[in-house]
């Protein structure tokens, strides 16, 4: 249903829905209202951050002077923690709730007051703390314990819809708060560790094919719900899966995400490609390169399907392959344009950016 003239003044997407009022019997129509997509263009803050008034300012102070006009935020990170109050019975039974930014809702609001589109990310599979609280929804080993990685993480198990509802309820939670979207991280089996003493609880055929099939399921239970919540959506993805169409054994397709998202994040930081990638010894020291490489090789996927999904890439400001100056900040934004990227988010854990990398407004 077209509203005529509305979503142009308001600059918004409207969505209509039907519900029934058990009350009176009647069909009542309610508008939905969505944000719109912007090029953002982002830094991410973890909880820790978020939630220390004096570092969390300077950062908003860096957006306020900078071409920024973004903040991803960590709501529930990959020690499973989730870090505001919530409503959801199962953080509430196993105490996953760790408070670390008790004014959430207040500074949203400030945020939006200031134009600054705001970001939930969710760490989804890697959830150390609900597997070890809740063993029987986590991936267990052949010996029968909880299986972890090399970095002794346990797991969650992708296949297991009781953990695709706890982080759907929270992603609702998110939207609730006002936040403008969510990010979903880790939407994928383990990359890491004994794969081959996994056992999986609804995965019978655990190859490539299977663990993608389960993947796209849950990108797609995931848009199917959040379709009728004001709320817009995100994956990260790994930046070599857009050179791969099997999954690397993790799940992630490209071509599963795309249509499914209003964003798709890969990460294509250029520490991450290995030695001999498109022929560099040391991709790191090649980032317009290889960030536009791998940019272009999903836009030939993005343009062969139908798809809503904008690629918004994961940009490196970090040192690791190479010492990353300013110039090479800039060099990955300007593969993103060069690459019809639509925004681009940069990451460092620490959450210390390269203010010379950004442009001064």
């Amino acid at each position: 249903m077209f509203i005529s003239g509305i979503a142009t003044i308001l600059t918004l997407i409207f969505s209509l829905f039907l519900s029934y009022s058990i009350n009176s019997g009647q069909s009542t129509y309610q508008i939905l209202i969505r944000p719109v997509k912007i090029e953002n263009k982002g830094i991410y803050m973890t909880a820790y951050t978020a939630g220390w008034k004096a570092r969390r300012n300077e950062l908003i102070d860096l957006v306020k002077n900078t071409e920024l006009n973004s903040v991803v935020i960590d709501i529930k990170d990959s020690s499973g923690r989730i870090f505001f109050d919530t409503d959801i019975t199962l953080a509430d039974e196993v105490g996953s709730e760790q408070i670390r930014i008790p004014d959430l809702k207040d500074w949203l609001k400030e945020l939006k007051g200031q134009g600054i589109y705001t970001i939930a990310r969710i760490v989804v599979f890697q959830d150390p703390y609900l597997a070890q609280m809740k063993p029987e929804i986590a991936l267990k080993s052949k010996s029968g314990g909880l299986w972890r990685d090399w970095k002794g993480l346990a797991w969650v198990d992708p296949t297991n819809k009781l953990v695709w509802d706890y982080n759907l309820d929270l992603a609702k939670e998110a939207a609730k708060l006002d936040f403008d979207e969510v990010n979903f991280d880790y939407i994928r089996f383990p990359s890491d560790g004994n794969i081959k003493e996994i056992v999986y609880a609804n995965l019978d055929n655990a190859s490539y094919e299977g663990k993608a099939k389960t993947m796209a399921e849950f990108y797609k239970y995931l848009n199917d719900t959040l379709a009728f919540y004001p709320v817009l959506t995100s994956a990260d993805l790994f930046g070599m899966v857009l050179w791969r169409s099997d999954g690397l054994n993790i799940g992630q397709r490209f071509e599963d995400a795309a249509p499914n998202f209003d964003y798709i994040s890969p990460m294509v930081y250029p520490s991450h490609y290995p030695s001999g990638f498109e022929g560099y010894t040391n991709p790191a020291e090649h980032p317009y390169e290889v960030v536009y490489r791998s940019l272009i090789r999903a836009e030939e996927t993005l343009n062969n399907g139908s798809s809503r999904a904008k690629l918004r890439p994961w940009l490196q400001d970090f040192d690791l392959g190479a010492v990353y100056t300013p110039e090479m900040i800039r060099l990955q934004k300007q593969a993103t344009y060069d690459a019809n990227g639509y925004g681009w988010l940069l990451w460092n854990a620490s959450n210390y950016y390269t203010a010379g990398g950004l442009e001064v407004e």
